[in-house]
């Protein structure tokens, strides 16, 4: 069963468009997330499904029942915001409670929904307390836990976790994750966070200026991107890009040269030979997918530089422990950032080269799109 469907959806102030013809679907039981850079739209469309914004064209359905022209308060959906929104003098119970006393339940239902809620997020010590004796987690639970007690079909979450701090915002990632298994409802999440994305979703659709770019699972975006943006939005650190020009062509990719005046080159491998002797390309390569080696033992080995691949200089390395990521320049001044586990000897100012394997990578035409 479709959980959500957008068909041809458009939103636009004035002349300016903000959401451009999007269709797209939506499981039922999914956590989809929708992400991309600010301003990109993905918040008005979040407002659109709940009937926050209206349309300017396209419909809107909610398991198969049209709710384009329908009231927000009847489409069965719930929405948790950026910020919690609490009444600061009622308590945890009442702030849960207060969307069910409006709509006149039963004092015995209201307990009860309210308690059930309360025990899925752990709040069940907390009921009697105020919003101000609780950490900024908790609150952001009672927010949620306002959204479960009114049942909905769909659950949509607007950037919930941006004002909590590191530790927490991990926390509560989990913790939404474990809920989503728990509850079995769709819900859609909104964030710029691509980590936060990569971490909870089972579809995401990446958002550029009111289009969907890609949309997909997140490994498939991960390594199957279709354009460069998608490839650079999606992973952290982001996919190296460097500007190249066909030196050859082989049956199974190209040989590219990489900067102005260099013999430095790689190889990426491609599907079909799109390209020719000489067209300007830029490839795309992840830092855990590049080795490395440093100059003088280069130079030991005797090997030429078409064989080691590309020269760089380390300008800092970032040591997280497990791994490191070493923040290069190439003489041209193409900036590489290449992923090291394990050792940690590299030095600032140190000259490496480095290579990558042509399956791993990703060929783009000068207007962003994905050669394969």
């Amino acid at each position: 069963m479709t959980g959500v469907t957008l068909s041809d959806v458009e939103k636009s102030f004035g002349e300016t468009t903000i959401i451009d013809h999007v269709s797209l679907e939506i499981d039922h039981g999914d956590f989809a997330v929708f992400v991309g850079p600010s301003g990109c739209g993905k918040s008005t469309l979040l407002r659109m499904i709940a009937g926050l914004e209206e349309t300017s064209g396209g419909t809107i359905e909610i398991e198969g029942r049209d709710v384009t022209e329908v009231e927000p308060a009847h489409r069965e959906v719930a929405m948790v915001f950026q910020s919690y929104a609490l009444y600061p003098h009622l308590s945890v119970f009442d702030n849960m409670a207060f969307s069910l006393r409006l709509a006149r339940v039963p004092k015995t239902q209201i307990k009860a929904q309210v308690e059930e809620a309360a025990r899925i997020l752990k709040l069940g010590k907390e009921l009697h307390k105020k919003p101000s004796q609780l950490s900024g987690g908790q609150r952001q639970r009672v927010a949620i836990g306002r959204a479960i007690v009114r049942k909905p079909k769909v659950f949509l979450f607007d950037e919930p976790l941006s004002n909590l701090d590191a530790e927490l915002r991990v926390q509560m990632r989990l913790e939404l994750s474990r809920l989503h298994r728990q509850l079995g409802s769709t819900m859609i999440y909104v964030t710029h966070d691509q980590v936060e994305a990569m971490t909870l979703a089972d579809k995401i659709f990446v958002l550029r200026d009111g289009v969907v770019q890609q949309s997909g699972t997140p490994l498939a975006l991960y390594d199957d991107p279709d354009n460069r943006f998608v490839a650079g939005f999606i992973g952290s650190p982001a996919m190296n890009f460097l500007d190249a020009t066909v030196v050859e062509v082989t049956p199974t990719g190209i040989v590219a040269t990489i900067g102005e005046g260099s013999e430095q080159t790689l190889a990426a491998g491609l599907d079909t030979a799109t390209l020719g002797k000489g067209d300007a390309v830029t490839l795309g390569v992840r830092p855990e997918h590049l080795q490395f080696r440093a100059v003088a033992d280069v130079e030991v080995a005797g090997e030429s530089r078409r064989d080691v691949g590309v020269r760089t200089r380390v300008e800092m390395t970032e040591n997280l422990g497990g791994v490191a990521y070493l923040y290069t320049r190439m003489e041209d001044g193409q900036e590489v950032v290449i992923e090291r586990r394990g050792e940690r000897q590299t030095q600032r100012q140190e000259s490496i080269t480095f290579t990558a394997d042509a399956g791993h990578v990703l060929v783009f035409d000068q207007q962003g799109q994905r050669l394969r």
